[in-house]
């Protein structure tokens, strides 16, 4: 099975990132600082290798 880390890139440990499941069991990620940076896209393209707004989460493994 595939790594979040290597599905989402940096998305998977940032505290912005929001999961989304649809009702069809797929899952969508939400870049909630998308609201108010109009530098990020509120569903970036995935894997996710440079963000301006990344902040990663506190003891979060890479």
């Amino acid at each position: 099975m595939v790594d979040l880390s290597d599905r989402v890139g940096l998305c998977a440990h940032c505290r912005h990132l929001r999961p989304i499941e649809s009702d069809r069991g797929a899952t969508f990620y939400l870049c909630r600082r998308a609201a108010r940076d109009p530098r990020l896209e509120k569903y970036p393209r995935l894997p996710v290798h440079a963000c301006p707004g990344y902040d990663r989460v506190e003891n979060s493994q890479p």
